[in-house]
């Protein structure tokens, strides 16, 4: 799905798609707890039009685990720790649960001592990285946030095999400017021999790139230990995260970052933007501006997402609210 807004549709309220979702988990077996946890993160990012991990995500997860094939009622651990590093056993659920505990708990740990850090381990998708990124810049932290899914290169390729796409976020705090938050895959190019031959570069940006995300999130989270890998486990527990939070006020004055933060990024937002574009931003623009539009004028659900959502919620004896909205329909003018 590309993360463009939907020519045709309707505006839900973030509220009715959250309690929607929360109510799909619950009937896939969850807690009300972690289900509300869910449709909290999910919704969050349907608000910054991220909608390839937003609630039309919560299908595939629901059916997973009606399957048995992610654990829908996990017991999160910690499995490992220090005063300032946890390692959290994700118990084959969705890697969302322990992400979120393991970043609150990181960013109520680096606001006391400076820093903290956690990595998990045997759960499913973690979703978008910066949706533990973006927990941090709300309490004026800096954020560092990787998974990686278990795989192996391809004997039978060529180094590009080595990384698999992950994704990682790093996230700096504003004040009246947009925050800085890069969200993005570690793997952004096709193998291409002619286009290698004229810009090699790119392509080994991107492996540098990938094998740390690789590691971080993958290695020392713990995800290729054999009691995580079916047929030892019953799930597919094959994602791990790891997740570093700096306070700023461990390095400096909050005020004086916002200040010089408000005054880079606004002077990049008055730069000439890129060919087709109306506004210069840097990453995080412009889902700042897309969640401050969509919470005042709803979520723009296209007809193929509400679709997937609502066949699911009737399936499940669930009602959906989408009819309630029809008369916020919109389609190309």
């Amino acid at each position: 799905m590309d993360n463009v807004p939907p020519e045709s549709g309707i505006l839900i309220p973030a509220e009715s798609m959250r309690e929607l979702v929360s109510a799909l988990f619950v009937k896939a077996g969850t807690s009300t707890q972690h289900a509300n946890t869910m449709a909290e993160l999910l919704v969050a990012t349907d608000l910054r039009g991220v909608f390839s991990h937003g609630t039309s995500a919560a299908v595939g997860y629901v059916r997973l685990m009606l399957e048995g094939r992610v654990n829908a009622r996990p017991n999160i651990g910690v499995v490992r720790e220090t005063a300032t590093t946890r390692v959290l056993d994700g118990d084959g659920g969705m890697g969302h649960l322990p992400c979120k505990q393991g970043t609150d708990w990181a960013i109520a740990t680096a606001l006391e001592m400076g820093t903290a850090a956690v990595t998990t381990r045997n759960h499913f998708h973690f979703g978008g990285a910066s949706k533990y990124s973006r927990l941090a810049i709300g309490k004026n932290c800096i954020a560092i946030a990787a998974s990686s899914h278990r795989f192996h290169p391809n004997p039978a390729g060529n180094v590009k095999s080595a990384t698999g796409g992950s994704p990682v976020s790093i996230a700096i705090p504003a004040g009246r400017q947009p925050p800085l938050v890069l969200d993005m895959a570690s793997g952004f190019l096709p193998w291409d021999p002619e286009l290698f031959e004229k810009m090699p570069f790119p392509f080994f940006k991107d492996l540098g790139l990938g094998a740390l995300v690789y590691s971080l999130g993958g290695v020392l989270a713990g995800i290729y230990k054999k009691e995580f890998i079916p047929p030892e486990s019953p799930y597919e527990s094959n994602q791990g995260a790891f997740i570093a939070i700096f306070s700023v006020e461990a390095f400096m004055d909050v005020d004086e970052l916002h200040a010089e933060m408000d005054r880079y990024i606004g002077q990049v937002r008055n730069l000439e933007p890129f060919p087709g574009y109306d506004q210069a931003e840097l990453p995080g623009g412009l889902e700042w501006q897309r969640e401050k539009d969509y919470a005042r004028d709803g979520i723009p659900v296209g007809d193929g997402h509400r679709q997937s959502l609502e066949t699911l919620a009737i399936e499940l004896g669930v009602e959906p609210p989408f009819q309630r909205f029809e008369h916020t329909r919109f389609s190309p003018r």
